[in-house]
């Protein structure tokens, strides 16, 4: 079992609505001629949107669990021809194809857990990318409020219906910060209630290594990228001082 098996039957249920970022990757799917690669598909949250929209996306993904929805979603959009589903570690990777497009979303690039692991993903896309090829990343902005909110303490990020097994999940979150290594420890609690009053609860701990400005500016150059633009929304505007997220875009020298 790889670390993200715990979260997978539940990643639907809590992110599967989520569509904030799909319209700028449409946006930037249609700037380009060719395939696209997202790296940490999970189910299919944004790589189905963009088949549907006639693209070939390759979706490379660690979890079995969670390559099986994403199938069972092509599937079922019969979006088999647009869709290829690979199972594979993004900080290390070799497939056959090249692509024009390859696209790291919401926070997922954050599993890189030291600098050999961010040079090793990226180094790993470079070589997957067409002459010219784009890279867009999205993480968050480690605003220094945020992070001295990582102590430790217990957050309620409220219930949510289940719609399959129609079980009510109260779903819970503690954060606490590691400076000297950049590094947040993470425990998502999920408390699923069935019929009965019957609870169980899933713990998922995990990591997630957060970078600066100017630091993922220097593993993009070091990797052979050169930096377009820095976004702070999915609307693209500039980023700030005040923005929440950092999106990179960025092309293959």
């Amino acid at each position: 079992m790889n670390e993200f098996e715990p979260i997978a039957r539940f990643y639907d249920v809590f992110y599967g609505e989520r569509d904030d970022d799909v319209q700028m990757y449409r946006d930037f799917a249609l700037a380009v001629d060719g395939p696209i690669l997202e790296l940490g598909c999970g189910t299919g949250r944004v790589l189905i949107p963009l088949a549907l929209e006639g693209h070939h996306v390759t979706g490379l993904e660690l979890s079995e669990t969670m390559l099986a929805m994403a199938r069972a979603k092509a599937n079922a959009a019969q979006m088999d021809d647009q869709v290829a589903l690979i199972q594979g570690d993004m900080r290390d990777f070799e497939i056959p194809e090249r692509f024009a497009l390859s696209i790291i979303p919401i926070n997922t690039f954050m599993h890189c857990y030291d600098t050999a692991q961010q040079l090793g993903c990226l180094r790993s896309i470079h070589r997957h990318l067409q002459p010219g090829g784009q890279l867009v990343v999205d993480v968050f902005h480690p605003d220094p409020q945020a992070l001295l909110e990582s102590d430790g303490r217990l957050v309620s990020e409220g219930t949510i219906l289940d719609p399959e097994t129609g079980h009510t999940i109260h779903r819970f979150y503690t954060r606490r910060m590691d400076l000297a290594t950049q590094t947040q420890n993470i425990t998502f609690i999920m408390d699923e209630v069935d019929s009965t009053g019957t609870v169980s609860r899933t713990l998922f701990p995990f990591q997630m290594r957060f970078v600066y400005r100017y630091e993922m500016e220097l593993l993009l150059r070091t990797a052979g990228f050169s930096l377009e633009a820095v976004y702070g929304s999915y609307d693209l505007e500039p980023f700030e001082g005040s923005s929440e997220k950092m999106i990179f875009v960025a092309r293959a020298d």
